[in-house]
């Protein structure tokens, strides 16, 4: 595989529900040239979710065969399902030159950034605190109060990673976070000289 040098590898990850899904829409929506990675997943649908778009679905078993075929860059159990990151689909998008968005924890950032053929700009996302975390993930409404006790209890651990990262954002205001965001994005693209990123 041919990997464009400008090509940007952002890796966005940070606690359930800081803001991380929603700034990577964001950026495909408005930055030129940026994909999101879209995981496969054994996690059952949302209501409003598409499979193809917001994840790939598929079920335990056929996860358990790409892992044993090793088609995986990452991945990772979380809260009782499996998540992980296609070779397939990231190499065909590197072929197109795309800049391309990794929304994933701290669990598949340790495993992809072993690919030292491969370049990342890696940003944890933090919310302001743990309160205002249970607020954003109850007005979601998209979790069970089992599921929602599970993402507060991994907050604890998720938010200790940190260090790992290359920058860090406080996500208090979404549109304020973003703009941040794009400035990191710029300023690595612009030290690397990478014509992509507009």
């Amino acid at each position: 595989m041919s990997i464009k040098e400008e090509c940007v590898l952002l890796i966005l990850s940070s606690p359930s529900g800081a803001g991380k899904t929603s700034l990577s829409k964001k950026i495909k929506e408005e930055i030129k040239n940026f994909e999101i990675s879209i995981s496969h997943t054994t996690r059952k649908p949302r209501n409003d979710e598409v499979n193809g778009k917001d994840y790939h679905f598929i079920s335990k078993e056929e996860f358990l065969k790409k892992i044993n075929n090793n088609e995986f860059y990452e991945y990772a159990k979380i809260y009782d399902n499996y998540y992980g990151t296609s070779k397939k689909a990231v190499n065909d998008l590197l072929e197109k030159n795309k800049n391309i968005i990794f929304d994933i924890d701290w669990q598949g950032t340790q495993q992809l950034v072993k690919f030292s053929n491969l370049k990342f700009l890696k940003v944890f996302l933090l919310p302001p605190n743990k309160n205002e975390l249970e607020k954003r993930l109850i007005n979601r409404n998209k979790d069970s109060d089992k599921s929602l006790s599970k993402r507060l209890k991994a907050y604890e651990e998720d938010k200790l990673h940190w260090k790992e990262y290359d920058m860090v954002l406080v996500n208090k205001d979404l549109e304020i976070c973003y703009s941040q965001l794009k400035k990191i994005i710029k300023n690595y693209s612009n030290k690397f000289q990478l014509p992509s990123f507009s």
